[in-house]
């Protein structure tokens, strides 16, 4: 089956229930994408397809033939960060780093649906993805920071 992940298409053998998440590291040594839970309860996992936040170990690889799948490697441009990422920079949110790549993807895709998000609004975005380190004050402020570069856009 062949598959589009950050602009570049893949002939990859896998069976077709195999879940996205191996097929991007395993497969095709993507390793920005974070195996979590497994169970599309922590978000680690997180990547775009067709721009909305998806957590990859539940999407069998068949369901990714046809999309563009975005991971965190492909969310800037060559030599740019994306505004997401600059605004984690910015606001110093990692401390482990773990859960921060799906962090990353969840936030971009609320801003892209949603450029002025409420406190409220982030909070119900970024619920499902977890975070052991606890920076969840720091990412509400630097999604805000993001958005309201957005706006001066």
């Amino acid at each position: 089956m062949q598959i589009k992940v950050n602009g570049t298409s893949y002939d990859v053998d896998v069976e077709e229930d195999m879940p996205l998440l191996w097929v991007l590291r395993d497969e095709l040594d993507i390793k920005g994408v974070k195996y979590g839970c497994g169970v599309a309860q922590c978000g680690a996992c997180t990547v775009h397809i067709d721009g909305v936040a998806m957590r990859s170990c539940q999407v069998p690889a068949a369901d990714a033939v046809g999309v563009e799948v975005t991971t965190i490697e492909g969310l800037g441009t060559p030599g740019a960060l994306h505004i997401v990422q600059q605004a984690w920079v910015d606001h110093q949110v990692a401390q482990c780093g773990y859960c921060q790549s799906g962090q990353v993807m969840q936030a971009a895709s609320l801003l892209a649906e949603n450029p002025n998000p409420t406190d409220q609004d982030i909070d119900d975005a970024m619920s499902g993805n977890l975070c052991r380190c606890g920076t969840y004050p720091r990412i509400r402020e630097a999604v805000k920071s993001a958005a309201a570069k957005l706006q001066e856009a």
